[in-house]
């Protein structure tokens, strides 16, 4: 099964010649870049979540994610130290950092942005962190409330100048790059940090264009409108083989799933959402839809994770059992073949966001799925806008997901799922010992296959195609924020040189 977006690449692609169009302004040696990306921030502001997975451009924070996944040092000059209790961390910050607009960065800045970061939207991060501390000038410490392993991965929220620390300030950070113009539903313009404190970008000049639809994505990149884009897997081969090119498929660690909220009468069931977990075909999904370009979900955690990751955590494709375990919770076929228990008819909306095709692809054969067994699933492609108030009531096409810890994905799972799962994320986070806390992320897997709260089904190949004017590209496993200003290839993007 091919969807519409392919049909569309198909014949684009057979009246386009074998060679890359040029952009059409040249490309100026290399040291421009015109990106497309499917999503456009909402807030360019640390507070806000942009930036929240470590990737920004604008900002670093104290710590970064390396191309293994390894926390590295970033502001600061060494990697975070606990307490012997473990419920403190000091960080030492490196003294050569000033912010694009010219100020020096110090502890002050650190202090000002994590105290706002405990009043604003990202706070729920932030949760195990009682208050931060300036010891010296170059020396802080963050106080939390309890042990939480994980707790030097969230360091890599972009730092503000302590006079910005606030939702309304500007976007000056420390980045390698700056913010020239915002175009919002258009595109941002950025130009490179000439006095980054690691050296400033050979790449100047950043231009990223927002094009929710993924056909004129493609259109516009075989156009030769763009240097690199996004695109859903089953297309970018289309691309293979034209000089001047590059496609590049990441591994993810980022998870589609159907959300079961547990205030619906359906979703909420037991019954129905193992069910569920066995009438999906998945590896159907990955072979129709991704072009095999992913892997099969039964979890959250995904196989980049090897440590805590476990195999044996599984549902087998079964539509039977499925079968057997609706009817024997007393959800009966009624005339029409959908199931009925108690009055209530096994029917929910399975929403998913408009524009993103593969979401809408992955629900349309999960709907079928489910369908064959007798439960009713109705689509809805919405806006986030109409997405959002309506997430307690109707399942959604999901997406999250992390190769650096399980804690920064898995926490706020809790409570929708069984007591058995909550409590093995909540030892994952309290254990220090890294043996231990893998041994507590495979009984929460355990735990969610026994009783799940939503349907996993597959973890997605990133895809990406790119013009090939530059060296440094690196792979990396990607997060579920990825794209022209996350992570994907474009992640190290300030490192990178002109051909």
């Amino acid at each position: 099964m091919r969807s519409p977006l392919l049909l569309v690449v198909l014949l684009a692609v057979a009246g386009c010649t074998e060679t890359a169009t040029p952009r059409p302004d040249g490309g100026s040696n290399g040291t421009s870049i015109v990106l497309a990306d499917r999503d456009e921030p909402t807030t360019l502001n640390p507070l806000l979540g942009y930036g929240a997975q470590g990737v920004s451009k604008i900002y670093d924070g104290l710590v970064e994610h390396r191309q293994d996944g390894s926390l590295g040092p970033r502001l600061a000059a060494d990697l975070p130290e606990p307490a012997a209790d473990g419920l403190s961390w000091t960080v030492k910050l490196r003294g050569d950092v000033k912010f694009t607009d010219g100020s020096a960065f110090g502890a002050e800045d650190v202090v000002a942005t994590y105290t706002a970061a405990l009043r604003n939207p990202v706070k729920e991060r932030f949760s195990t962190l009682k208050s931060v501390e300036q010891l010296d000038p170059s020396t802080v410490r963050f106080t939390l409330t309890q042990m939480h392993a994980a707790f030097p991965h969230l360091l890599v929220l972009g730092i503000l100048p302590s006079e910005q620390a606030n939702p309304d300030g500007q976007p000056v950070g420390t980045g390698p790059y700056k913010v020239t113009e915002w175009k919002k539903g258009d595109r941002l313009l950025l130009e490179s940090n000439e006095s980054y404190f690691d050296g400033a970008p050979k790449v100047k000049k950043v231009t990223v264009v927002f094009v929710t639809d993924d056909n004129q994505r493609a259109r516009r990149m075989q156009d030769g409108e763009f240097d690199g884009t996004v695109l859903p897997p089953n297309t970018t081969e289309q691309f293979t083989g034209r000089s001047g090119l590059t496609v590049r498929y990441h591994r993810s660690a980022d998870y589609r799933a159907v959300r079961l909220p547990a205030a619906n009468p359906v979703t909420g069931n037991a019954a129905v959402r193992l069910a569920l977990n066995f009438a999906a075909n998945r590896q159907g999904m990955i072979d129709s839809l991704l072009d095999g370009k992913g892997t099969i979900g039964y979890t959250p955690v995904p196989d980049a994770l090897a440590e805590e990751f476990d195999p044996s955590a599984r549902f087998r494709f079964d539509k039977d059992e499925a079968t057997r375990l609706l009817g024997a919770a007393g959800w009966a076929p009624g005339a029409d073949g959908i199931r009925v228990r108690e009055g209530v008819a096994a029917r929910f909306t399975l929403m998913y966001p408009l524009g993103d095709d593969l979401r809408a692809d992955l629900a349309t054969a999960f709907a079928a799925d489910a369908r064959a067994v007798g439960v009713d699933v109705q689509l809805a492609g919405l806006s986030w806008e109409a997405i959002r108030p309506r997430m307690d009531q109707d399942a959604l096409l999901y997406g999250e997901g992390s190769p650096f810890d399980p804690d920064l994905m898995l926490h706020g799972l809790r409570g929708q799922g069984s007591p058995a799962a909550d409590a093995a994320i909540e030892n994952g986070r309290e254990l220090i010992d890294p043996a231990q806390r893998a041994v507590a992320y495979k009984l929460f897997q355990q735990a969610f296959v026994a009783a799940p709260s939503m349907v996993v089904l597959v973890f997605p190949e990133h895809a990406y195609v790119l013009r090939d004017s530059w060296n440094g590209y690196q792979p990396v496993v990607d997060a579920n924020s990825y794209g022209a200003l996350a992570w994907g290839p474009w992640w190290n993007l300030e490192k990178w040189e002109p051909k």
